[in-house]
């Protein structure tokens, strides 16, 4: 059973930074593409950004220029370094993790509050 385990949310003021973590079991030979959603209360879950096995990247558009993400060295990890947050990205963060031939995983969800 592959297990995520999520870290790094927290409180902080509009214009902060957090760094979130992301570390994932499992086979690193079979792990494809990592990522990070969020879910708002009362929306869905969307899609913050997604990092592929060749580092590849795919970001919403509302956290372009604004928002990183990267993988360690141990490539079973994945780091998302959020800069300029303002309230509206107040979320549960969650990591997400696709494996070949194991299906998709998800962690179990990292609070971030903005305050204004």
């Amino acid at each position: 059973q592959v297990q995520l385990v999520e870290s790094g949310g927290g409180l902080v003021q509009a214009g902060g930074s957090l760094k979130l973590s992301c570390a994932a079991s499992g086979s690193i030979f079979r792990l494809d593409a990592m990522g990070w959603y969020r879910q708002a209360p009362g929306k869905q879950r969307e899609l913050v950004a997604l990092i592929a096995s060749d580092t590849s990247t795919n970001y919403a558009d509302s956290v372009k220029g604004r928002f990183t993400i990267s993988r360690g060295n141990a490539k079973n990890t994945v780091y998302l370094q959020m800069n300029g947050l303002k309230p509206e990205d107040t979320a549960v963060y969650y990591c997400n993790a696709k494996y070949i031939a194991w299906g998709t995983f998800w962690g179990q969800g990292t609070q971030v509050t903005v305050s204004s």
